[in-house]
């Protein structure tokens, strides 16, 4: 059992699949530290959501395991090879590092974390592009994440949200 473990992601949106992965990691891991990426980054297709939602939208799925989650929003960093240093100085300590994404997986690695692989719960349509692409089509997207969750991003109109950058030829990436 590990103390602590990161779970990075930029959970746009919280969906079925991240919240498995981490009631998983509880499991193995006493505390998450839940690492919510790319928190400067919203309103554009790829980021809808503000760092502020993404944290409400976990909250909102995980209410009952929250007082063992640290949910830490920060900003993205241009040099990829500094990102677990910077990781480290803005959070808790932590012994592990939960991924999917092989990318961090190696960057975990070369610092010399263990890496835990969370079990993929269906991954042809638990993605957040594909989740995105549904809400923005007016597809069938709200059984892929929790009911609050669902009920949240209507809430905040982010259907319509979504709508419109998928209409907006021009989006602001990094202004």
């Amino acid at each position: 059992m590990f103390s602590r473990t990161l779970f990075p992601g930029r959970f746009q949106p919280v969906h079925n699949g991240h919240v498995a992965a981490i009631r998983w990691l509880l499991g193995v891991s006493e505390e998450v530290i839940v690492l919510v990426t790319a928190a400067q980054y919203s309103y554009t297709l790829e980021n809808p959501f503000t760092a502020g939602e993404r944290i409400t939208m976990l909250r909102y799925a995980l209410r009952d395991v929250w007082d063992r989650l640290y949910v830490v929003p920060l900003d993205n960093i241009p040099d990829n090879s500094l990102w677990l240093d910077y990781i480290e100085k803005r959070v808790p300590r932590f012994e592990a590092v939960c991924t999917g994404n092989p990318f961090v997986e190696l960057l975990a690695r070369a610092k010399g974390y263990e890496v835990l692989k969370p079990p993929l719960l269906d991954r042809e349509k638990l993605q957040g592009r594909i989740i995105r692409r549904l809400i923005s089509e007016g597809g069938e997207w709200e059984s892929l994440v929790p009911e609050a969750v669902a009920n949240y991003i209507k809430s905040i109109r982010g259907v319509e949200r979504l709508r419109v950058l998928a209409a907006t030829e021009y989006v602001v990436v990094n202004p």
